[in-house]
């Protein structure tokens, strides 16, 4: 792949003329000129109004009942604080929940797309849109979302197998019944320059035309070479606006043209111990000092390409005042093709020969990742009221059918034959360890020919539903019924022959959920709510496995989690303020074990998280608007022995990534047509090495605790046009974001940038 020259000239020009194509008439608008209604948000509020960081509802169907009496945590992220936030995408908008961290992915390299854990189990394979599970190696952009909704526990009877912990629903925008022109221009630091644009047509009395763009483009702040470039196209039309039937067609396309980063050598890092087998050379590699944080120990040849298409067609009618049947249809695609060179990991990747460390080396491995997933789905549901013996009832009901597939083709690096083919070893020059050289001539990882092809067909049924007692009182609960069916076609290469393999697993799945709400008063709550949920074989990407010891082997009971909390909700200061907290316990079981000494497998691991969440999110004043929330977090692992072939029996009590504590908070101030905020979060130390292992010989063994401030001032010049300033990580402050599960890899946090935007609105 060729290297691309981004020359801040040419971003800046071809941003400009794209403004002009897509808003005509922009670089002169009159503020006597602005329609009512679609000027900027105000920044002078004179009187009492909705907060703008506050939701009342859910957009998900499944969550019938207001927010305030749903048993179960539930946060918003709505656009209004994203927007101030100068939020690009879901890893973003994501940090203003707590209790969710970031990975970096295993030793093969840096993972794909948007990779994170929550309550202490992983979560990117429980990311939906409108309600439909979304895979794939993307980093989703945000530039198409009302909001992001953030539910957490066990929550199968939502959305069905997988959901240990939870699941992100992306809100997608959708036509309305005005005339609106808005977006964004933005120019920061690193080179970064992006546009979007949000136009919004009336087309008769009942239809309307939306269209939303992106473009982005420019470097990672505090790296070289590395460089991200995207555009996304979201158009929808929508018949039937006001009326009883409605129908929306909607479609979505990104492409991402970047060149990633594989991360940086741990070595001088506090807390870092060199695995070297050598005693003289580990001994100077632990006092080696810090790499730049700006060194790329990649190839200027590596790239990543990235295309995700999705098309929805959602059918609405409304049966009477109280009744409303929906259809949802989707197919969506996403594919990547990349080639990646970082740091290897190894006891022997860093060597240190002498004392003078301009001859200190790393080790450097490339990895070829060709991914392709495909997603078919189509959901009916039922939502209605009605009186049961004089108590109001509120039901959900649906069926969902789906089809969702994964393709991976493998690469190597390594000298082989195949199949009575020869492959040379590729070139993989060592990388100076404290001034590397992208130059460095590499080839290209082949193709083996081994590959995963897996597929899973669900068809499910679900009934939620909740029972009004009085007005003081009301019971909650839900059924889902899933029968699937997984096949995963596949080809390995043993003994230099591929090998096909195919191996399929089907069962049906049960997953519930019940609750009971007290409302002491009006506008607050108290609840007690169970649920399970159920992860079989081959969940996450449809790979199932031989293997005695992967939990993705076929004929294992699914892993199950049972989920209770109690918790309460309240709605302050005239409903503007909405005020959470709640603890939980969440019991994931049947996790593989090994006997070494009977060379036997069993499902007696079970990994136990105990935890306390409290959230404040609207407005204090009508000038002051605030998100804040605080989760606390004691995650173990239980009943997990192994014992070796000393017949030395050792408990694992360890989980990785799973900080004890986190904390986010954002807020901003109004004073007249000046708007301050600014935020903060906080992440404790997270364990890499757990169960008593060695720390002395671990590369680094934890992520150490750190906490990071932002801040942000806005001046509206008209109703049609404001200026912000965003400053990220205002303090400085060098912190390990993501590591790698070796732990000689990272990614540092992002030191102190900038983002200067223009938002516009008529």
């Amino acid at each position: 792949m060729a290297i691309r020259s981004r020359k801040h000239q040419h971003r800046v020009h071809s941003l400009a003329a794209l403004v002009a194509a897509t808003i005509p008439g922009i670089g002169y608008v009159h503020a006597e000129q602005a329609k009512d209604g679609y000027a900027l948000p105000e920044m002078v509020v004179t009187e009492q109004a909705k907060s703008a960081y506050k939701a009342d509802r859910s957009a998900n169907a499944k969550l019938a009942e207001p927010l305030l009496d749903t048993p179960k945590t539930v946060q918003v992220i709505k656009q209004e604080m994203l927007r101030e936030q100068g939020a690009n995408n879901l890893m973003e908008a994501l940090r203003n929940t707590p209790g969710i961290t970031m990975q970096l992915g295993e030793n093969g390299n840096t993972a794909a797309g948007d990779t994170f854990m929550m309550r202490g189990f992983s979560t990117q394979t429980s990311t939906f849109v409108d309600g439909v599970r979304d895979l794939g190696a993307i980093s989703r952009d945000i530039f198409n979302l009302e909001q992001v909704e953030v539910v957490k526990g066990a929550t199968g009877s939502d959305i069905g197998r997988g959901a240990s912990s939870g699941y992100i629903n992306l809100i997608s925008k959708l036509p309305t019944l005005e005339d609106a022109i808005s977006g964004t221009l933005g120019y920061g630091t690193a080179d970064n320059a992006n546009l979007t644009a949000d136009l919004n047509q009336q087309l008769g009395e009942n239809s309307a035309l939306r269209l939303n763009l992106v473009r982005r483009e420019g470097g990672v702040d505090g790296r070289d070479y590395v460089e991200n470039s995207s555009y996304g196209v979201a158009p929808s039309i929508a018949f039937g606006l006001d009326t009883p039937t409605r129908l929306y067609i909607y479609s979505q396309h990104v492409r991402q043209d970047n060149r990633p980063d594989g991360g940086i050598p741990t070595i001088g890092m506090s807390g870092f111990y060199s695995p070297q087998t050598d005693a003289v050379q580990a001994a100077r590699l632990n006092l080696g000092g810090k790499v730049d944080r700006e060194h790329f120990y990649g190839s200027s040849s590596d790239y990543e390409d990235v295309a995700g298409d999705m098309l929805t067609v959602k059918l609405e009618h409304d049966l009477n005042d109280v009744t409303t049947l929906r259809n949802l249809s989707r197919y969506g695609r996403s594919s990547m093709d990349r080639v990646l060179t970082g740091p290897a990991g190894g006891a022997t990747s860093m060597t240190a020969p002498s004392i003078d460390p301009s001859t200190w080396a790393v080790a450097r491995t490339r990895q070829l990742v060709d991914q392709e997933n495909e997603i078919l789905a189509n959901q009916t549901s039922l939502s209605t009221e009605f009186d049961l013996g004089g108590m109001r009832n509120t039901l959900v009901s649906g069926l969902e059918l789906m089809r969702e597939s994964q393709r991976n083709e493998s690469g190597s690096t390594s000298a082989q034959v195949i199949g009575g083919v020869a492959y040379p070893a590729v070139p993989l020059p060592p990388a100076n360890l404290y001034n590397p050289y992208a130059g460095d001539l590499m080839g290209k990882p082949y193709k083996t020919g081994a590959y995963t092809d897996g597929e899973t067909k669900t068809a499910a049924i679900y009934l939620l539903d909740t029972l009004h007692l009085n007005e003081q009182w009301a019971i909650n609960g839900g059924l889902r019924y899933e029968h699937y069916d997984t096949k995963t076609k596949a080809a390995t290469v043993t003994a230099g022959a591929l090998v096909p393999s195919r191996l399929s697993e089907s069962d049906n799945l049960i997953s519930w959920n019940a609750g009971v709400v007290f409302k002491p008063a009006a506008n607050g709550s108290l609840y007690l709510a169970f649920a399970n949920s159920l992860t079989p074989p081959g969940s996450a990407n449809f790979a199932l496995s031989s293997s005695e010891s992967n939990d993705n082997r076929p004929g294992l009971d699914p892993q199950e989690t049972r989920h209770v909390e109690l918790g309460t909700k309240w709605d302050l200061l005239d409903e503007s303020l909405a005020l959470s907290a709640a603890i939980y316990r969440t019991e994931n079981s049947n996790q593989v074990s090994y006997d070494s000494l009977s060379g036997t497998y069993s499902q007696d691991g079970t990994i136990v998280v105990k935890g306390a969440e409290v959230a404040l999110v609207g407005q204090i004043t009508n000038f002051w608007q605030v998100s804040a929330g605080i989760a606390s977090m004691d995650s173990r692992q239980v009943d997990d022995f192994s014992r070796n072939n000393a017949g030395v029996v050792s408990e694992n009590t360890g989980v990785r990534w799973s900080p004890d504590l986190t904390a986010t908070l954002w807020t901003s101030y109004t004073l007249g047509d000046l708007t301050l905020g600014g935020g903060a979060r906080y992440v404790s130390e997270q364990d890499r090495v757990i169960n008593g292992a060695d720390r002395s010989t671990s590369n680094m063994p934890s992520i150490p605790s750190y906490w990071v401030a932002d801040a942000m001032a806005a001046y509206r010049i008209n109703d049609n046009l404001n200026l912000r300033l965003n400053v990220y990580n205002l303090f400085d402050e060098e912190y390990i974001a993501t590591l790698n599960n070796s732990g000689a890899r990272m990614a540092l946090g992002a030191p102190r940038s900038a983002l200067l935007s223009t938002e516009f609105s008529f």
